[in-house]
């Protein structure tokens, strides 16, 4: 039996598993050469067939939106739609060369910008840019933009036949996937951990270490996925905004339990912290349900959930009812021996109580984001968004204005891009080369983080090109200008040009793409291989402008990019978590004036956030050598999330009473004040290090006697039995300690993979 055809499936796999860039490859196998023969042999017009041809190159080799199919032809026609758009501007600005610059830098910008707001439009970039730089760096009257508009509409056309009919693409959500599989896993580690505290024997110890490693193992999966892509994976629609924001949500929670001491089996406070475990267990059971069927009945999340207040009511009753203190008169040693015991005491509450708050923020996104699917298609188009999310404006906007900051990567990239195209643009009319577009195409191609990855590009788009040009002269030497066979090998042509780039590698990418060109222009007016020769000349003058642009814009690359991301990230996180204390402490003494809360702190740190994921991308897409390995530089990047994710639970602990507080004293604001301003001055002085200005803190080491203060202030003017809620005011003083200390314990998780990748102060 002959097994070639099996090898060669098998090598295909392993360059592309999902086989996506073999799907593109094969329709356009389809679609380009039909197109491209229906424009020459039918129509007979050259600048229809040139923009039926490069058009279903854009809009069938280049993009491939995710989702459910109807969602994709959704995306496709608004794309044919804008393209369209962008062919009848493009041509009208080609006729002079400074409207042709100014409008290539405008729609430039604009197009690579927008790709922040959504990854719909993020996976259109190249398709969008193609659509405007064939018809500006291509000059040509206005009575021209019919015939380019019908050879572009043709192609749209057949781009949709093509999505529904040609190999469809599965409509899986891979991000939805991979959080589905976290919270199955995380829920079998929480039930598997209740019933080896509660009953004990090795079997349930096996079983615990196993559904431990599966839970590791499934949140790691979750953030490669999350981080395939060079974009962040979240569309404009109401369900894509939801789920992506249960990425931070479950790799927090995975960081909760890892952090999480070993409670000693039998433990009487268990008893109350494992009932929230098998409620929390149940929660993402049924999230995890509604995920894979959205549009399944919510009733029973909506259930687990009020079984988990339930639960967590149960760990509140237990836990506030003994406030130990330290005798009247006590030294500094009672109050640190007082306040280590409340700690060791009550620290299986609070673990409870952080674990419900994470798992019910996951379940309202779950909720929301099957809310979403549930809409009817009216409600859809109307953008009608659910209660539990912010609108399609407000998010808009705050993606938007996240990344209007002088350091955001995304802007800079867009800044870069523009200016280059529009040299392009320049530098092809002022040098008056034969095929302009080539020029600017280069420019794309080749246009990375840095001056040095942008530069090995160049030299890998020439060599690339080199050996197109090489293939092309001896096809040509071989068979001349027979049309017959230049027609049959354009698909072929075709195929290898779609699936080279994403599977071998950027040359073979180049070469495949310039035979290609030599094929399609020898057919429209034969010319034999010296077209190749030009596609070099003109390729060689985009590389060239990529390089220069490169050098003036982003001469220090994508490493440096991270850490001044974190850095940022980091101090943001800081201010954000000492406003949440803030926030807290004018609710433990009614003779302070009560807070607003830290809604701004928030935006800001979550705008951090988008920008520092924006910048971990590029890191990951850069193929220059890594300081750290990528397994410590994510967890940098996750350690933000939890950082920020803390700040959110301390700002929801105090939320539940928003009135002004009836009992407390000021000597409790004292000493959580001081907690707080050690661990926020840390992470201040972590993100000094993050940006080169200092060395990389040691983590703090826990501070039982300020924590007996803590203890010792509290338990003095909230006894037990007092009216007013004082036992509940002085455990939720105690949780936010609590919460200080858990951000304090990330601490060591931190430093020493800073500290690859920190440049020592000057």
């Amino acid at each position: 039996m002959d097994r070639r055809p099996s090898r060669v499936l098998g090598w295909v796999r392993s360059r592309d598993p999902s086989l996506a860039a073999l799907r593109r490859a094969a329709r356009g196998a389809v679609v380009m050469p039909a197109m491209f023969a229906v424009g020459v042999e039918v129509v007979g017009n050259p600048a229809v067939a040139t923009f039926a041809a490069f058009g279903s190159f854009g809009l069938v080799l280049l993009v491939e939106f995710p989702g459910p199919l109807f969602d994709r032809l959704r995306s496709q026609t608004a794309l044919i739609a804008a393209g369209a758009a962008f062919v009848c501007l493009g041509t009208l600005a080609s006729r002079a060369t400074w409207l042709a610059v100014v409008s290539m830098a405008v729609v430039g910008f604009c197009v690579l910008f927008a790709g922040i707001v959504s990854s719909v439009l993020a996976a259109a970039t190249v398709s969008l840019l193609l659509s405007f730089i064939l018809p500006v760096s291509v000059a040509a009257p206005a009575s021209q933009i019919p015939d380019r508009v019908a050879g572009w509409a043709m192609a749209g056309a057949a781009s949709l036949v093509a999505i529904t009919v040609l190999w469809p693409a599965p409509g899986v959500d891979r991000l939805r996937v991979a959080a589905t599989a976290a919270c199955r896993a995380i829920a079998a580690r929480l039930r598997a951990d209740s019933a080896w505290v509660l009953e004990g024997g090795d079997e349930r110890r096996a079983d615990r270490e196993a559904a431990i490693a599966e839970s590791e193992r499934a949140s790691a999966a979750l953030s490669r996925t999350f981080f395939a892509t060079p974009y962040r994976p979240t569309g404009l629609s109401s369900s894509a905004r939801a789920v992506v924001r249960l990425v931070d949500e479950l790799s927090w929670l995975s960081a909760i339990l890892a952090q999480s001491p070993t409670h000693p089996r039998g433990l009487p406070a268990n008893t109350p912290a494992c009932a929230v475990k098998v409620a929390a267990a149940g929660v993402l059971e049924c999230g995890a349900d509604l995920l894979a069927r959205p549009r399944g009945d919510p009733s029973s999340l909506e259930a687990v959930v009020e079984e988990l207040g339930t639960a967590l009511a149960g760990v509140e009753r237990a836990t506030a009812i003994e406030l130990p203190t330290a005798p009247q008169g006590s030294d500094g040693r009672d109050a640190a021996r007082t306040g280590a015991g409340l700690v060791s005491a009550l620290d299986p509450g609070f673990r409870a109580q952080e674990l419900g708050f994470a798992v019910s923020q996951i379940a309202a996104n779950i909720g929301a984001a099957a809310a979403a699917d549930r809409r009817r298609w009216y409600e859809r188009l109307l953008g009608r968004t659910p209660a539990a999310l912010p609108g399609l404006a407000t998010s808009v906007r705050q993606r938007a204005t996240s990344h209007l900051e002088p350091h955001s990567v995304w802007l800079h990239n867009s800044l870069r891009g523009a200016a280059g195209l529009a040299l392009a643009v320049l530098v092809a009319s002022v040098t008056g080369v034969q095929h302009s577009f080539w020029v600017i195409l280069g420019t794309l191609s080749v246009l990375r983080s840095n001056a040095l990855s942008t530069g090995q590009n160049v030299v890998r788009g020439l060599l690339g090109t080199a050996v197109g040009v090489a293939v092309g002269a001896l096809l040509l030497a071989v068979i001349g200008t027979n049309e017959t066979v230049l027609w049959l090998l354009l698909p072929l042509a075709v195929l290898v040009a779609g699936f080279a780039p994403a599977a071998v590698s950027f040359e073979a990418g180049q070469a495949a793409f310039t035979v290609t060109l030599v094929i399609l222009f020898n057919i429209i007016q034969p010319a034999g291989w010296h077209v190749g020769l030009l596609r070099i000349e003109d390729v060689a003058l985009g590389f060239a402008v990529s390089l220069l642009v490169g050098v003036l814009f982003w001469p220090r690359g994508a490493v440096t990019a991270l850490r001044r991301e974190l850095a940022e990230s980091y101090a943001e996180g800081a201010r954000y978590l000492g406003a949440a204390v803030e926030f807290a402490i004018a609710r433990t003494d009614p003779r302070t004036a009560l807070r607003p809360e830290p809604s701004g702190e928030a935006d800001r740190a979550a705008g951090a956030a988008r920008r520092l994921d924006d910048a971990f991308r590029t890191y990951l897409a850069e193929r220059a050598a890594k300081p750290a390995p990528l397994a410590e530089v994510t967890g940098l990047v996750n350690g933000v999330a939890g950082l920020r994710l803390a700040s959110d639970a301390v700002v929801e602990l105090w939320r539940r009473d928003p009135g002004p507080a009836t009992v407390g004293n000021a000597s409790v604001g004292v000493e959580l004040r001081a907690i707080a301003r050690g661990v926020t001055h840390w992470y201040e002085s972590f993100a000094d290090a993050l940006a080169g200005r200092s060395g990389v803190p040691a983590p703090l080491d826990a501070d039982p006697e300020t924590v007996g203060r803590l203890v010792d202030a509290a338990g003095r003017d909230l006894e037990p039995g007092r009216a007013g809620g004082a036992a509940e005011l002085g455990a939720r003083i105690i949780w936010t300690s609590d919460h200080l200390d858990a951000v304090r314990r990330l601490q060591a998780a931190l430093a020493e993979p800073a500290s690859a990748i920190v440049k020592p102060p000057a």
